[in-house]
């Protein structure tokens, strides 16, 4: 496993992850939680990604057991959570200084830690000024609830306003950011968050590597039965799918995969390699339902040179999304 530091922070988390979106209360039931979280720890995984929004807290419930079951050690893990939505009361959405404290503190039960290494903003909340939500945070840093807190789908001018705000004021600004990041979706990380990386050192923890599922090439003949698109709540995944857009990007999968058949590896090593292949991803954020899906996505470490310039170019031609800027990754 390599280990990468996020942002300018100290910590270093591994390259690879694991999150619980979709899976953990939903497919991935207690004994099956600890099988993939010994499997992904035994393999060098330290980070374990979850939000009070993942099945209502079930998520976090069901990862706290099991970590708690298996004894890891607490200096050798980093366990996260994330705010916004925690319930249909108005006190238990958004990013309110009530809803942080409430939040974290809720986490801290479901997950059976005394604190939180990562704590992100879920979304941006446009009625809460970004002021309260900093000092919010800050607050927890100070104490000793949270180690280090970020964001999730912010913009560039918001996350500068937060690391403004934190400057001018003396409170904790945030650490990293966690976009969604695939062959699909680059602007964002490769085009819009190249300033911040250079100023405030922004770490990355990307989610949906895989593009739900598309870029692993098991949908290119038809939606398999036992496959997240056909899980009750998330019908929207198969609308994208069935979408105008989906069948494009159905096709440049097509199109992909005889790179990676030249190259010996599977249409998910392929994508999740090209993830890691980016110096500005701090870790790439596995989901698994299954101990044989984690343990095939895994060995995406181990093909990550065989992405030279010339295939990192034949990929670029077959996308044709490359975000403008002088270099791919904005170096």
């Amino acid at each position: 496993m390599e280990y990468r530091r996020l942002g300018r922070s100290g910590l270093k988390v591994s390259a690879l992850s694991l999150g619980s979106w979709v899976t953990f209360g939903k497919q991935v039931d207690l004994n099956d939680a600890k099988t993939l979280l010994k499997t992904a720890y035994d393999s060098g995984v330290n980070f374990f990604d979850n939000a009070e929004g993942y099945e209502a807290g079930e998520s976090e419930k069901i990862m706290g057991d099991a970590i708690d079951a298996l004894g890891l050690p607490r200096d050798t893990f980093v366990v996260s959570s994330k705010v916004f939505w925690g319930g249909e009361k108005p006190t238990q959405l958004g990013l309110s200084a009530k809803h942080v404290r409430d939040a974290c503190d809720a986490a801290l039960r479901r997950l059976k830690v005394d604190y939180l290494d990562l704590f992100f903003c879920h979304r941006p909340d446009v009625d809460t000024p970004i002021e309260e939500t900093v000092r919010a945070m800050h607050q927890l840093v100070m104490q000793g609830k949270i180690v280090y807190w970020g964001t999730s789908e912010w913009n560039a001018q918001q996350l500068t306003e937060a690391h403004a705000i934190a400057r001018q004021e003396h409170l904790t600004p945030p650490t990293m950011e966690q976009p969604q990041y695939n062959m699909f979706n680059r602007d964002k990380v490769e085009g819009e968050y190249r300033p911040i990386y250079e100023q405030y050192g922004l770490g990355t923890t990307i989610w949906s590597p895989l593009a739900s599922g598309i870029l692993t090439g098991k949908y290119l003949d038809g939606i398999p039965d036992d496959s997240r698109m056909n899980l009750p709540g998330y019908e929207w995944l198969k609308d994208t799918l069935l979408s105008d857009e989906g069948k494009a990007r159905l096709e440049k999968v097509r199109q992909l995969k005889p790179i990676a058949d030249e190259l010996g590896v599977s249409l998910t090593h392929l994508s999740l390699a090209w993830c890691l292949k980016n110096p500005n991803v701090s870790t790439v954020i596995l989901g698994a339902s299954r101990l044989s899906q984690l343990e095939d996505n895994l060995k995406a470490m181990d093909i990550t040179d065989k992405l030279d310039d010339a295939v990192m170019e034949r990929i670029d031609a077959v996308l044709d999304n490359k975000p403008a800027g002088p270099e791919r990754f904005g170096q």
